[in-house]
């Protein structure tokens, strides 16, 4: 967006929020400490950082949520998983993070030991799903916990009846707000809005917002986890192979104009799929009307 173009969408109605995941290497972790100065300064409600299946990345998780507290303004939540784990180890992942500071823990399944696509099976000594996996946090302390919602199913639910229970226990076990799936259709979401609202769910669905780093990646990641790719967007970024600044443009063009509508339809909140990278999910903002703050350096927990 120029300087002489007006913002899409109205900020100080928007709150936003970022995911991030921990490094695996020495350059992505300066990649991610890049990112995150980037976008500190756009002051968002809080970040989350991923936590792999049966704790996978724990340690990895467990020291960027430590320097994120630290070295950070922001409040800082991290996620958690109960795949391969017994319910007394969960308890003492929960604790750890606990005595780090983190008071806000993103509560999920997990992917199946045997990856995306294999059947689940819970650990016999453990939480049997996310809902039990709420309840356990709660039993443990007074958590802010989000969870899990899917506009278009989880790819293992049998239907939309079976996908809308579990989100509701969930909620009635504790949760306090839900991030969604990505997705590109605004229309699809709207109507899953109205079927949660219409079983008595209460609290804050969050639109999960995917900026296009690769559209090709994304289809196969989509295709694994059930989300559809609108034929739309291969429209938007044709003609724009060998041009990485031209669909880098398109791609923030596609995401704006996503939290724009969605905003006119009465959301405010949205959770960003920033993978850890700045620059898009700057453009992204910057084509919304934010502007970057100056922050200090004081950290925080969610």
């Amino acid at each position: 967006m120029t300087k002489t173009e007006r913002p899409i969408a109205k900020t100080s109605d928007l709150r936003i929020s970022f995911e991030f995941f921990p490094p695996k290497s020495p350059d992505m972790d300066s990649q991610l400490w890049q990112t995150v100065e980037a976008l500190q300064a756009y002051q968002p409600d809080f970040v989350s950082v991923t936590y792999g299946a049966g704790g996978t990345t724990r340690e990895p998780t467990l020291a960027t949520v430590k320097r994120l507290i630290a070295d950070t303004p922001l409040s800082t939540a991290s996620h958690l998983t109960c795949v391969a784990a017994t319910r007394e180890e969960v308890r003492a992942v929960v604790e750890e993070f606990q005595a780090a500071g983190v008071r806000h823990f993103v509560a999920l399944r997990g992917d199946p030991q045997g990856g995306v696509g294999s059947r689940y099976a819970p650990h016999p000594g453990g939480f049997a799903n996310a809902a039990d996996l709420v309840a356990g946090l709660r039993d443990i302390g007074d958590f802010e916990i989000s969870v899990s919602a899917y506009p278009e199913r989880h790819p293992e639910s049998e239907n939309d009846v079976v996908d809308l229970d579990m989100l509701k226990q969930k909620v009635d076990a504790g949760a306090t707000r839900a991030l969604t799936q990505f997705f590109f259709d605004n229309d699809i979401f709207e109507r899953y809005l109205e079927r949660v609202r219409a079983a008595g769910i209460t609290i804050p669905i969050v639109p999960g917002i995917m900026p296009i780093q690769n559209l090709t990646q994304l289809k196969r990641f989509a295709a694994m986890c059930g989300a559809s790719i609108p034929s739309f967007l291969d429209a938007r970024f044709e003609g724009s192979d060998g041009d990485p600044r031209a669909r880098a443009a398109i791609a923030a063009d596609i995401a704006a104009e996503q939290i724009a509508d969605l905003s006119r339809r009465g959301l405010q909140d949205f959770h960003i799929y920033t993978m850890n990278r700045a620059p898009l999910t700057i453009a992204t903002l910057d084509r919304l009307g934010f502007s970057a703050k100056a922050e200090n350096v004081s950290g925080a927990a969610a």
